[in-house]
């Protein structure tokens, strides 16, 4: 009776000699995959980087992404070249950037109307704003402000509505095209505001302004970096700004809140991204570089000059932020029945 009990008590010894090397190789191996990754943030990068900009040379967007690069690169010790691609209102730098090698070495500056205003008007996209791309990290962010021409006779942004009211589908209002985040920040304000302003799409900044200032439209949507300098020579007159805090650009322009609309708060931003399946250990390496640059007072000061606020925060609050917006824009687009010509 012995020798059976005998055996019992050996099979377990010996299923416990075999089990515990088993194991222990098991927590090694589980060890070797985190120090692996972080063993490859380190050796990276070793060949220059690029950053893909969604739009042509010259501009906000192109000034944002090139002193992006430029610091970037002083950080990283690798330069990161600017690469412009242009076309398709963003998608083509979308889809460049989505097929991208996910290994650290191409980055693209996105934008508010690449991640969550094309997503809702268009359902062929070649790349999903949540699922094709690493966030690393918000840059900054430009509001928008209604301004109608100095010989116009509102004063404030209640008169242009309550004149919207009395007129309707007399009072129009230009954007610096159909689909962009100046048009739909018109459609916010209609929202709002319960008017109709006309939209009147042109295909730019440049000329959506010139009608205004001809007064063959009277209302103007577009940035402060844009309408500013016009505001400065009397020949636009602002109402509202559409952020949550005044402009130090234009500290004299109320906000919609102060203006009496507090849901108008429309932002258009500006941030960097990598492919979706970037190393953990990258992104969060890009993402304190980035912190790191937008700290600095030269950044800072060259945003403000731009009409620009200066972001930053974790990869997990700008994901956060490209959600919010794609429910924001969404909900705008379907109420006001926006389509793509």
């Amino acid at each position: 009776m012995m020798v059976p009990a005998f055996h019992r008590y050996a099979g377990r010894a010996m299923r416990a000699a075999v089990a515990w090397p088993l194991a222990g190789l098991l927590a090694v191996a589980a060890g070797i995959a985190p120090c692996a990754a972080q063993g490859e943030a380190a050796a990276w990068p070793q060949r220059p980087l690029r950053l893909i900009i969604p739009f042509p040379p010259g501009g906000a967007a192109d000034t944002i992404g090139r002193v992006v690069a430029t610091e970037l690169g002083e950080r990283l010790g690798q330069p990161v070249v600017p690469e412009n691609r242009p076309g398709a209102g963003t998608a083509i730098a979308g889809e460049a950037a989505a097929r991208a090698a996910p290994d650290g070495y191409t980055l693209s500056l996105a934008t508010t109307g690449q991640l969550a205003i094309l997503p809702a008007l268009r359902h062929d996209l070649p790349y999903d704003p949540l699922r094709s791309f690493a966030p690393v990290g918000l840059v900054a962010e430009v509001a928008y402000v209604v301004s109608v021409a100095a010989a116009e006779p509102d004063r404030t942004l209640k008169d242009l509505v309550e004149r919207a009211r009395r007129t309707p589908g007399a009072v129009s209002y230009s954007s610096c095209g159909a689909g962009t985040v100046c048009h739909l920040t018109g459609e916010l304000l209609n929202s709002v505001a319960g008017v109709k302003l006309l939209h009147v799409p042109f295909s730019g900044s440049a000329p959506a302004i010139q009608a205004v200032l001809g007064r063959h439209v009277q209302v103007a949507v577009d940035t402060a970096a844009v309408q500013a300098p016009h505001i400065r020579s009397g020949a636009l007159r602002p109402l509202a700004i559409s952020s949550t805090v005044r402009s130090p650009a234009l500290p004299d322009v109320p906000t919609g809140a102060q203006a009496g609309y507090p849901g108008f708060v429309s932002t258009s931003w500006f941030g960097v991204v990598a492919p979706a399946g970037t190393p953990p250990a990258i992104v969060a390496r890009l993402n304190g570089a980035l912190g790191q640059i937008l700290a600095q007072d030269r950044v800072r000061q060259s945003f403000d000059n731009l009409g620009l606020t200066t972001l930053g925060g974790t990869p997990q609050t700008f994901s956060a932020q490209i959600q919010a917006d794609l429910n924001k824009w969404k909900a705008v687009v379907d109420e006001a029945g926006v389509k793509l010509e």
